[in-house]
C-alpha cells in the first residue's frame, strides 16, 4: 500500500451518525446518537458559572503563554478533589498526581502511553459492550485488546456473575478499564456492593485498574458517582482516572479533562508524573489553557461552586425526568415490550433494547437517529419530540426483522 491507493476510511460509528443527520433535509429529525447533553428546546447549553467564569478571566487574564506540560497547577489540585473527595487519604497522603488532558479521550490515551512504556506484554480489557472509541485508543497505543462480559440483553442489565468470573481470570499487571458511572453505552451501573467485590477481585490478581469517569454528576450525584473509585483506593494497586468536563460543565468544544495517577506512595506518583510529562510533550507539548481555567475558576469560589453544583443537579433531574416520560409514553401506546428497565438506567445513555433492522426503519423512515446496537442519548429526547419518538418506536416494534 502507498499515498497513492489510499481509499476513504469508514465514518466514526458515532460522530458519522451525526453527519448524517446534519445533512438530512426532514424538518422533524431528531438526534438520539452523540453524547451531548441538551436542554427541553433541544441546545446545548452555556451554562451560567461558566459564562461567569469566561468573564472574568477575560478581564484578568494578562497572558497567553504556554501552560507547564502537566497544564494548570490549580485545576489539577481542584479536578483530584472533585474526583476523589477534598479530604480523602490518597490525597492527604499525596499518593495522587494528575495532568490536564484536551478532554477524557485525550486522559485515556496519555495513560495509554503511559502504561505501555511500562508494561508492554500487557493487554486492555474492556466491558462488552463499552464506548466503541475505547479500542480504538488503547489499540493505537500498542496494547492488544480483549473483553469481559457486563451487559446481559435477557435481563436488560448487568451480567455480574459472569463479569467477576472473567475478572478473576485477568492476568497480573493487565489492563480493565472500568466505567465509573453511567455506564456508556448501557446505561447500567454496579452497585456499591458489587464495587467492593471487583475491587477484591483486582486486588487479590493485581490487574491494574483504569477509570473512564466521563459522567460524574449525572447519575445520582457528584459524591455517590465516585463510589465505584473509592474501594479501589483502599488497595495498594495504581490506579488511573480519565476524567472529563464535557458534560457536567458543558464544555465540550473546549476538550477538558484531566489524567489523575494514584499510586501506593508520594515517592512513586512524583515519578510516575515524570513520565507522563514526557508523554504528553510528544503528544502535544502542553494543554490548552482556557478550559481549563473556568474549571478551576468555578471549583476555587464556593459561591461559585456551589451554583455549578445546582446546574449539574438540574441537568441530572431533567435525564431522569425524561426517561421516565418515554418509558410512560410507551407504555400508554401498548407497546409490546416492557421498557420499564430504562428506569433503572443512569446517565445519558440507554441500551434502548432496539434491533438493528429497528434503528435502521427509525433512521431510514423516521428521521430518528440512533447508534448501531439500540443506545439513545436519553438528553436528546425533549418534551416537544418524546410522543413523535414514541409513536415511532411503537411503529418500529411492529415492522418486520
Amino acid at each position: 500500500m502507498n499515498l497513492q491507493t489510499v481509499t476513504p476510511a469508514p465514518p466514526d460509528v458515532i460522530l458519522g451518525l451525526t453527519e448524517a443527520f446534519k445533512k438530512d433535509p426532514r424538518p422533524h429529525k431528531v438526534n438520539l446518537g452523540v453524547g451531548v447533553f441538551m436542554d427541553d428546546a433541544g441546545r446545548t447549553p452555556v451554562l451560567p458559572t461558566v459564562k461567569r467564569a469566561e468573564e472574568h478571566l477575560c478581564r484578568a487574564e494578562t497572558t497567553k503563554s504556554y501552560l507547564p506540560i502537566a497544564g494548570l497547577p490549580e485545576y489539577g489540585e481542584r479536578v483530584s478533589e472533585l474526583v476523589f473527595g477534598a479530604r480523602h487519604a490518597v490525597l492527604q497522603a499525596g499518593r495522587v498526581r494528575s495532568a490536564q488532558t484536551p478532554g477524557g479521550t485525550g486522559a485515556l490515551r496519555v495513560g495509554a502511553e503511559f502504561l505501555r512504556k511500562f508494561l508492554p506484554s500487557s493487554r486492555v480489557w474492556l466491558s462488552a459492550p463499552t464506548w466503541p472509541n475505547h479500542r480504538g485508543v488503547f489499540t493505537a497505543a500498542g496494547f492488544a485488546a480483549t473483553e469481559y462480559p457486563y451487559y446481559n440483553p435477557a435481563t436488560r442489565g448487568l451480567n455480574f456473575d459472569r463479569m467477576s468470573e472473567a475478572l478473576e481470570n485477568v492476568p497480573e499487571n493487565d489492563l480493565v478499564v472500568l466505567h465509573v458511572c453511567c455506564h456508556n453505552p448501557t446505561g447500567v451501573d454496579l452497585t456499591d456492593a458489587q464495587w467492593r467485590e471487583v475491587a477484591a477481585i483486582a486486588a487479590r490478581r493485581r490487574w491494574i485498574p483504569f477509570f473512564d469517569f466521563a459522567y460524574q454528576g449525572f447519575g445520582t450525584g457528584l459524591e455517590a458517582d465516585r463510589a465505584g473509585l473509592l474501594p479501589f483506593l483502599e488497595t495498594d494497586l495504581p490506579v488511573l482516572v480519565a476524567a472529563s468536563f464535557s458534560k457536567n460543565f458543558g464544555l465540550y468544544n473546549e476538550r477538558t479533562g484531566a489524567l489523575a495517577l494514584v499510586a501506593p506512595n508520594a515517592t512513586l506518583a512524583s515519578a510516575w508524573l515524570t513520565h507522563v510529562r514526557i508523554v504528553v510533550r510528544v503528544l502535544y507539548s502542553n494543554p490548552p489553557a482556557h478550559g481549563a481555567a473556568i474549571v478551576a475558576k468555578i471549583l476555587g469560589d464556593a459561591g461559585e461552586r456551589a451554583a455549578w453544583e445546582q446546574e449539574v443537579s438540574v441537568m441530572r433531574a431533567r435525564i431522569v425526568s425524561i426517561r421516565d416520560a418515554l418509558v410512560k409514553g410507551l407504555r400508554r401506546r401498548g407497546a409490546p415490550m416492557d421498557f420499564s428497565f430504562i428506569h433503572a438506567q443512569r446517565g445519558m445513555f440507554s441500551f434502548s433494547g432496539l434491533q438493528e433492522a429497528q434503528v435502521t426503519f427509525l433512521r431510514e423512515k423516521k428521521a430518528i437517529y440512533i447508534v448501531g446496537g439500540g443506545r439513545i442519548n436519553v438528553a436528546g429526547i425533549t418534551t416537544r419530540n418524546v410522543d413523535y419518538l414514541c409513536d415511532s418506536i411503537i411503529e418500529a416494534l411492529g415492522e418486520p426483522s
